[in-house]
C-alpha cells in the first residue's frame, strides 16, 4: 500500500464520461499553477504495458473487433467486463503520480479514477471530488463535442453501438454514484442547468484553494 502522504502533492477529479472533467482540470491548473495528468491520455501507454496476468479483462478487450466490442454484446457485459471500470491500469497510475518532482501540485483526472481505488491514496477527503453528470448532461455534452459518434462509426451497426455505449455509460455513472455515497466520497451532480464556472467554484471551495485575486 502506497502510504498517503506520497501522494499529499495530488487533487483527484474523477466522474463518468461527459462530466468535463478534463476542462475543469486545466481551468484550475491555468488559475492555481497545477500541473494535469489526464488518465485518458496515457490509456495506450498503460495498455502496452499491462500483461494478461495483471489485466486479463484488457487482454480479451485487445482479441476484440468492433463490433465484438460495442455491437453484438449487451450493454450489461460491456460494463462488467470494461477493463478500466474493473481498476486495471491503476497502480500504472498511481506510479506515473510517484515520479512528479517535490513541490509540483497535480491535478489527475479521468473516468479511470474509481472511489474505492483512490479513497486509501488520500490523507484529506477533500482533495478528490467526482462529477456526476445527468443523462441530458452528459448527452448535450457529448453532442456539443461531437463525440457521440466517434466510436459507434467505426462499427458495422452506428446506431447500435452508440445506443449500447450510451445505456454503458449511464450504468457506470449509476455504479459509481452508488460506490461514492457508500464511501462517503465528495461529489458534485451535474444537470442540464449547471455551468462550467458553478464547478470550479464548488470544485475550488472544496479542494480549499485559496479564492483569485
Amino acid at each position: 500500500m502506497i502510504p498517503a502522504r506520497d501522494l499529499r502533492h495530488v487533487y483527484w477529479i474523477g466522474g463518468a464520461p461527459g462530466a468535463g472533467k478534463s476542462t475543469i482540470a486545466r481551468r484550475l491548473a491555468e488559475r492555481f499553477g497545477f500541473d494535469v495528468y489526464a488518465t485518458d491520455d496515457v490509456m495506450t501507454h498503460h495498455a502496452s504495458r499491462s500483461t494478461a496476468a495483471d489485466a486479463p479483462h484488457l487482454e480479451r478487450f485487445k482479441a476484440m473487433d468492433m463490433d465484438e466490442r460495442w455491437v453484438t454484446r449487451s450493454p450489461e457485459t460491456m460494463l462488467e467486463t470494461f477493463h478500466w471500470f474493473r481498476g486495471e491500469g491503476f497502480p500504472l497510475i498511481v506510479e506515473d503520480l510517484l515520479r512528479y518532482p517535490d513541490g509540483t501540485r497535480v491535478i489527475a483526472e479521468g473516468f479511470r479514477l474509481l472511489p474505492h481505488l483512490v479513497m486509501p491514496l488520500l490523507e484529506n477527503r477533500n482533495r478528490a471530488v467526482w462529477l456526476l453528470p445527468t443523462p441530458a448532461f452528459r448527452d448535450a455534452a457529448l453532442e456539443s463535442r461531437g463525440s457521440l459518434w466517434d466510436i459507434p462509426n467505426r462499427t458495422s451497426n452506428p446506431e447500435r453501438a452508440r445506443v449500447n455505449l450510451i445505456a454503458r455509460d449511464r450504468m457506470f455513472t449509476d455504479r459509481l454514484t452508488t460506490e461514492a455515497e457508500r464511501l462517503n466520497c465528495r461529489t458534485i451532480t451535474l444537470n442540464t442547468g449547471t455551468t462550467e464556472a458553478d464547478v470550479i467554484d464548488r470544485v475550488t471551495r472544496l479542494f480549499e484553494l485559496p479564492p483569485p485575486g
